[in-house]
This record gives structure tokens, sequence and C-alpha cells, in this order.
């Protein structure tokens, strides 16, 4: 696990130094509140995610117009956006954050191995509504004070998205003042995927947050299963971004429920 969580870092702090985060504009976030049109959709609540490439996948996608895929998973029925601002390993941008954000009403998250409070500086400049933290990044010492990165996330007006891979993860995640809790199905030691993670996790939960299942979600039967096991939302990527009918995808996945 180390290894994979050491080289997410370098490659932020690379970003960092290259001036990636240095944003210039300032565009507002979106008027929708994300965790109400969570608790009130009657169908299965997406955060579709606009990825072209992965350390675990590789290429994903041939890069192309990002506003046009978000525009086809909006289509869809995704009640939010996440969008990859990381350029190293995810081929991300946060050009492409910015040209979405300039045209989409949803909710967007920033979505990047955020480990300096630069970061979040730009996800404010960019009209980012969340951000995400990786909780195995402060547990193994990779990063310092995470009650201190969510306290100026909220201080800016921003919202955290806090990502546990783990049991004990996720229940140091609930100590904390993050917004929304994801729970990762890819096991970081092996990058392998099972949807039981989720499952494990929230046995015996009672519910304080709204929970969000991550990876390896790809039909109707895995939203079924997740959301009887207790998700609540549910991101996903790589099966939609694979996928040649963007638009037909998202919808289906919504309408699992």
């Amino acid at each position: 696990m180390k290894n994979v969580l050491e080289k997410l870092v370098m490659n932020s702090r690379k970003a960092i130094d290259d001036g990636i985060y240095d944003i210039t504009e300032t565009l507002p976030k979106s008027e929708i509140d994300l965790e109400e049109s969570i608790k009130n959709n009657v169908h299965a609540s997406l955060i579709t995610e606009i990825k072209f490439s992965s350390p675990a996948e590789g290429n994903i996608r041939q890069i192309s117009d990002p506003l046009q895929i978000a525009d086809s998973m909006i289509s869809g029925g995704a009640k939010a956006l996440s969008i990859l601002t990381q350029p190293y390993l995810f081929n991300g941008s946060p050009e492409y954050f910015i040209k979405i954000r300039k045209n989409v009403k949803l909710p967007l998250l920033m979505k990047d191995i955020m480990i300096d409070k630069s970061q979040i500086d730009a996800a404010k400049k960019m009209g980012a509504d969340y951000f995400l933290l990786i909780q195995a990044l402060f547990d193994n010492g990779f990063v310092n004070e995470i009650d201190e990165l969510i306290d100026y996330g909220h201080k800016n007006g921003l919202k955290i998205l806090l990502e546990s891979h783990t049991k004990t993860e996720f229940d140091n995640a609930l100590k904390t003042d993050a917004d929304i809790i994801g729970i990762n199905n890819r096991n970081l030691d092996t990058l392998e995927i099972n949807l039981e993670t989720t499952k494990q996790i929230l046995e015996n939960f009672h519910k304080s947050k709204i929970i969000l299942s991550e990876s390896g979600i790809k039909s109707t039967k895995d939203i079924k299963f997740l959301r009887d096991c207790g998700a609540d939302a549910f991101l996903i990527g790589t099966s939609i971004m694979k996928n040649p009918d963007i638009q037909n995808s998202v919808s289906k996945l919504v309408n699992a429920i």
C-alpha cells in the first residue's frame, strides 16, 4: 500500500511544483445542494467521473472534449460530476474542470490527490463544490493534520469527500468533520476490486453521514447490491468512460433503483 500512496503523493508534489494548480480565474460553485439531492432522489444517485486514465487501468478512453462527456453524463441523470485534475498518472487537468464548470450547473468534485492547501485554493477558484481527501494518506503518515485541511476547506466554502479503503480508515473518517464518507472497493495493496468491501465496512453501521461507494461498479446488479449494503450514492468512472454510449450507460445505472 505504501508504495502506491508514495507514488500518488510524489505526483501531486510534482504537479504543485510545476504550477498545475496556479489558477488565475475565479468561478462560482453550484447552487445545488448535493447531499439534499441524494437524500431526495428516488433513483440511484450517481457521481459520474471524467477520467481518461488511471494507475490501475492504464488508458481508459481516448482524450476527447470533456464538456461533451459531461453533457452526456448529465443527460443520463448524473447528480454530480467528478473531474480528475491530476495530470500525471490520470491524464487530468484543471483546464478540463474549468471548462466544465463554466457550462454546468451540477455540483462538481475536484478529484485529485490532495496534500496541500494550495490545491484547496485551486478548488475554490475553479468553482468546485467538493474535493477529495484520502484517509490512508493521513493514517500512513504521508500527509499531516487531516482536520486542518478539512477545516480549511470548510472555511473556504468547500465540502469534503473523505475516502476510506478499510474498516479502520472508515472509523477514523467518521471521527472527522468530512461531509461525505467514501468507501473505495479497491484494495491498495493488490489494486484488486471487491464490492464486498462496502458490505463488510457497513455491517452494523448506524447511519450518520452520507455514504458513497466507489470503484468497480459496472451494472444495475452492482447498484442494487451496494444500496442493500447501505450505500447512499455511487461514484462511477471507468465502466462509464469505457462505454461508447455514455448517456445510455449512465441512464441504465440511474434507473437501477
